[in-house]
């Protein structure tokens, strides 16, 4: 028998028994809303060298990852399990080469206008390219990592906006420093 607890009003996605529910957003008037979610993937320098140059076994693996992220943006609810469906209204996945890794920075950018945010869209279009990004180019290397996947910034919605801050910035502003 499961105790009764009452849900905190920052645990949305509980009900007052504690167990997992989709949030009721029928009554939140439908704004623009926007989310920039970033990551990265680090190889080797011959790995990063061959993709560059084109010469990847499988083909165009960063138009490919490019694609592939957009579709995954425009699948979250079937992905994650309390999301909502959103009609999206953009959805952009850059992918840049970074030699100083090296490997590529990713990032996506999930503009709608909805009850709701885009948070999730956004950091699940950077996951899926990320991941097709090593599937592409996993035949030159099996070593290839997956880093740092974060919402950049959020704008719109009840909560307001909301930019990341490095490590050192959050330590100073939550007092551990």
């Amino acid at each position: 028998m499961k105790q009764e607890i009452s849900a905190s009003p920052q645990l949305t996605h509980l009900d007052v028994q504690g167990q997992a529910q989709m949030v009721d957003v029928s009554t939140k008037t439908a704004t623009k809303r926007q989310a920039v979610a970033a990551g990265q993937v680090r190889m080797q320098t011959a790995t990063f060298e061959a993709i560059e140059a084109g010469n990847a076994p499988k083909g165009d693996v960063l138009g490919t990852a490019r694609i592939a992220g957009i579709m995954a943006a425009k699948q979250t609810a079937q992905l994650i399990p309390l999301c909502h469906t959103l009609p999206l209204h953009k959805v952009e996945v850059q992918i840049r080469p970074d030699p100083q890794l090296p490997g590529y920075q990713i990032q996506a950018l999930v503009i709608t206008k909805a009850e709701t945010g885009v948070e999730m869209e956004a950091l699940t279009a950077v996951s899926v390219a990320a991941l097709t990004l090593y599937d592409m180019a996993k035949a030159l290397e099996k070593s290839i990592e997956i880093e740092s996947i974060r919402l950049l910034s959020k704008k719109g919605g009840k909560s307001g906006d909301y930019v990341y801050q490095e490590e050192g910035e959050r330590k100073k502003e939550w007092g551990n420093e």
